[in-house]
């Protein structure tokens, strides 16, 4: 096993508690701009390939395997990234807490399928968690998903594609991904392209106005 970077990055991590009480992009970054999420950075690979190419755009990274974010950070501070921002938290509870029409881009890359029916509930790519995206993002924002489970691809294809806010891409990517789409995602992805894994991709467009009302199931 290779070495775990224990690395402290005070002036990247957010203090969740904190993040679960309000998101302020402007007191996150210290200044206005787009932001751009990635759930399930994993040690940060796209994360920190998308905020070194384009140093104008806030990218904020949410993992929870807390030896990945040390990975991810030290490799930020190494490489002296000031637009971007850690936190440690379930990414479900912080959607809900995300401002309306606020984000330009989420990536979801290669997240945990739980395979096993009891616990597929946990899966972050469901009903719920799509409204809260669609709820967050801008206008002609967008979301890219990633996945080699071909269930749980079916699964996301069956709540994206019909979803009224949302309107598939026809290629993945669009006009405005920061890195090259034929590029691996993930150090997960290029593994598993190697043992000759399925690969499925897909890119939505949020369609129609700001403010999607997310349903009362209450």
């Amino acid at each position: 096993m290779g070495r775990v970077l224990k690395v402290e990055a005070p002036a990247l991590r957010l203090d969740p508690e904190r993040v679960l009480q309000v998101v302020d992009w402007q007191e996150i970054f210290g200044s206005e701009g787009r932001v751009e999420i990635e759930i399930g950075i994993g040690k940060g690979r796209f994360l920190l390939a998308g905020a070194e190419a384009r140093p104008d755009v806030h990218h904020l990274g949410v993992e929870w395997a807390n030896q990945y974010l040390r990975i991810a950070e030290a490799r930020a501070l190494k490489r002296r990234l000031t637009n971007i921002r850690f936190v440690r938290v379930d990414a479900r509870e912080l959607v809900r807490r995300i401002p309306s029409g606020s984000v330009t881009a989420y990536y979801v890359f290669y997240p945990d399928p739980w395979p096993k029916k009891r616990h597929q509930k946990r899966r972050f790519l469901q009903k719920e968690s799509v409204d809260e995206l669609a709820r967050s993002l801008v206008p002609d924002g967008t979301l890219h998903a990633a996945t080699d489970h071909d269930e749980y691809w079916a699964a996301i294809e069956a709540v994206f594609d019909p979803h009224p806010a949302f309107e598939r891409l026809d290629r993945f990517g669009g006009n405005d991904f920061p890195i090259a789409v034929d590029a691996p995602l993930t150090n997960f992805e290029e593994k598993y392209a190697s043992d000759g894994r399925n690969r499925h991709r897909a890119s939505w467009c949020r369609v129609g106005p700001a403010g999607f009302s997310v349903p009362d199931t209450g």
